[in-house]
């Protein structure tokens, strides 16, 4: 497997070591060669802008993924070019504690959420929403991440 993604933490949040393992772990179940994103740490001021400009909802968020192919046979020198995500860490961080889990728990289920959008999965209808939340449990499962 070669993937290359970066994670772009914008001194939000250092703690995210653990997301690598759940990433790559993720990318080989799902049996992604070849492909590469990037992760994005942001405030809530910007999760709201980037919310209200694409998605036209004007409320913070916790997580936007921009999937940038449309399938997953467009190559670009043998690359995939998945996509960026955007996750809020102050509304990760007011999500764990309403949730009542903890930080890792919360941060490590938004970035699978949004890796699944950049590989396309979605939650549009309930068939799908059940495909996708229990892809996202068995990532965080093997991982060992509980709630």
């Amino acid at each position: 497997m070669n993937n290359e993604y970066s994670i772009i933490d914008n001194d939000l949040y250092k703690d995210y070591d653990y997301l690598y393992s759940l990433l790559n772990h993720t990318l080989e179940h799902e049996k992604v060669n070849n492909a590469i994103f990037s992760i994005i740490f942001v405030e809530d001021e910007e999760i709201h802008r980037i919310n209200k400009e694409y998605r036209h909802v004007d409320r913070v968020t916790d997580v936007i993924s921009f999937a940038f192919e449309d399938s997953d046979d467009i190559l670009y020198n043998d690359i995939r070019v998945l996509g960026d995500i955007y996750i809020c860490i102050p509304q990760m961080k007011r999500q764990a504690i309403s949730y009542g889990h903890s930080e890792k728990r919360e941060l490590s289920f938004l970035a699978v959420h949004g890796l699944l959008h950049l590989l396309g999965y979605d939650h549009m209808n309930e068939q799908d929403e059940k495909v996708m939340f229990e892809l996202q449990e068995l990532m965080l499962d093997d991982e060992n991440i509980k709630r």
